[in-house]
């Protein structure tokens, strides 16, 4: 008997110690509670439907308290892994529109995802240097036209009409 009671000391001390550490977990807002929280207070303030919000952010909890959720994906690494698809003489050219500006490359992004889409423009400026003998003989410019010698003479006046 006094192991069996033993035994029921030491289930009540572990149970004990078990609630006490969910119920501090729950009072410090652990847990996802705060993230939830937050998520929340943005619906209503974007161009997302409020009912919708609302689901996603309770998903995005029970899938954090499963342990599902991961850090945030690198972007910047997958845009540029794209760009190794490319033909190698366009690669630079793509990495410098995903990455901004680049050399003398001018990149403007404008738009958004919400708004319906991101729209990138890319400026790339180069110099072409044509070697001298695939260009054109220069060509001589026109002469102007030889001044006369002689000054015009001076037309006759009009007669003016009798009446």
């Amino acid at each position: 008997m006094p192991n069996n009671a033993r035994s029921m000391i030491f289930a009540l001390l572990a149970l004990s110690g078990l609630a006490t550490t969910t119920i501090a977990t729950a009072a410090r807002g652990d847990g996802g509670g705060s993230t939830y929280q937050q998520e929340i207070a943005v619906c209503g303030h974007n161009q997302q439907d409020r009912a919708a919000c609302i689901r996603e952010a309770g998903a995005a909890r029970q899938a954090a308290a499963r342990g599902g959720l991961t850090s945030a994906p690198d972007y910047r690494a997958n845009a540029v892994a794209r760009c190794g698809l490319q033909p190698p003489a366009e690669r630079a050219d793509c990495e410098a529109r995903v990455l901004g500006s680049a050399g003398n490359i001018r990149s403007n992004v404008d738009g958004s995802v919400m708004g319906g889409g991101v729209i990138r423009e890319s400026v790339s400026t180069r110099v072409v240097n044509i070697p001298a003998a695939t260009l054109p003989p220069p060509t001589a410019a026109p002469m102007p036209a030889p001044m006369p010698a002689e000054p015009m003479p001076m037309p006759m006046p009009r007669p003016v009409p009798v009446q």
